[in-house]
């Protein structure tokens, strides 16, 4: 389970434009929220208000969500839920989906995932939360027709199309954590989610539920499918355990694809 803050060790490379689909024309948004560079990049009909306007749904979503499970804002609603200031059934909805959904990835993942942790800290859902989180700012992207688009949080991305639109392709690199800056695959993504989870970018950051230590092991897992919420959850169980985590993969998740360094 990956604590939480910043990137995840991610190193995925930005995505760029694949084939025919080159040719279309591009625009790219940056923003920083959730201690993250966010950037949202859009192709076919880039310069209509539609498309900013989702964009702004899509900082605003993930603005939302920072302020209300980031455990780095102390008057975020997480931490006032941890503090006993704020009553749950009083709190926003949205924390009793992600609970259920942790809930759901540590049965999937066989208890390679988890939002639980003895301590101060005890519930954590932040190492699902951030997929969750860009996986339901996109949708904002899907309501606009005539584009397709590649979200990318700090190395994890989710693609699609808008209404009624083929979606195009984009490469997406994968970068070797042992050596910085060199691609050590590429792949194509249309559609879905891919997130990489290691320890290249911020050292021994992610617990293993299993020890409750710390993952020393180098190097980096990549997973790609349908959603990025599931990938961000699968890379992280991958990274902890490798081969355990494909056996559960191959039985509850067998859609997703995996590139482990």
């Amino acid at each position: 389970m990956e604590r939480p803050g910043g990137a995840t060790g991610a190193t995925s490379q930005p995505p760029t434009r694949s084939g025919s689909d080159a040719a279309l024309p591009r625009r790219a948004f940056v923003t920083q929220v959730m201690g993250l560079p966010v950037s949202a990049h859009v192709r076919g009909r880039v310069d209509t208000p539609e498309v900013e306007a989702a964009v702004g749904q899509v900082w605003s979503t993930l603005q939302k969500v920072d302020a209300l499970f980031s455990t780095w804002r102390t008057d975020s609603e997480l931490m006032r839920l941890r503090r006993g200031e704020l009553d749950g059934a009083l709190a926003h909805p949205w924390h009793e989906e992600v609970a259920l959904l942790c809930a759901e990835a540590q049965r999937r993942t066989a208890g390679l995932f988890t939002a639980s942790y003895p301590g101060a800290g005890g519930y954590d859902p932040t190492g699902l939360v951030k997929g969750w989180a860009v996986a339901k700012a996109a949708a904002h992207l899907a309501n606009v027709p005539g584009i397709s688009f590649c979200l990318n949080a700090g190395g994890d991305l989710v693609a699609g199309a808008g209404r009624d639109t083929r979606p195009s392709t984009w490469r997406v690199g994968i970068e070797d954590p042992a050596r910085p800056g060199i691609v050590a695959a590429t792949l194509d993504l249309a559609t879905g989610g891919l997130a990489t989870s290691g320890t290249a970018a911020r050292g021994a950051h992610i617990a293993d539920p299993r020890s409750g230590g710390a993952v020393e092991r180098t190097g980096s897992a990549t997973v790609w499918g349908p959603s990025l919420l599931w990938a961000d959850v699968w890379a992280t169980a991958l990274f902890v355990d490798p081969v355990a985590g494909r056996e559960a993969l191959a039985v509850n998740d067998p859609q997703y694809r995996t590139f482990v360094l």
